[in-house]
């Protein structure tokens, strides 16, 4: 399989730097640079097979099946493949209220 550019949007880059900010402030910046870097290789090795990720019980539910995911544990990294780019859309701590936040973040955009 070809390798595919990935594309993060803005969103989801905001996302990243909430996350490293709020790190960085609760547990220090080696820790919040640390977690930065990994959810950014986990990003980029989506570029080698997107089809690994799954598809989200929450919008499987809601019957939708167009979106992916993949886990940097509590991080949950939610994307869109086409046969020639990997969207990064959403990136978020999966405690948080997962089912308001993907309806309003990748079904009503």
């Amino acid at each position: 399989m070809k390798e595919l550019p990935v594309l993060i949007t803005e969103d989801a880059d905001q996302d990243l730097e909430d996350i490293h900010d709020y790190i960085a402030k609760h547990d220090g910046p080696v820790r919040a640079a640390h977690v930065h870097d990994q959810i950014e290789a986990a990003v980029i090795s989506l570029s080698h097979s997107p089809e690994r990720g799954v598809i989200p019980g929450e919008l499987q539910a809601m019957g939708t099946r167009e979106f992916r995911e993949i886990f940097f544990k509590p991080y949950r990294i939610f994307y869109q493949a086409t046969e020639e780019k990997v969207y990064i859309l959403l990136i978020a701590d999966g405690r948080r209220d997962m089912r308001t936040l993907l309806q309003r973040r990748l079904l009503e955009a």
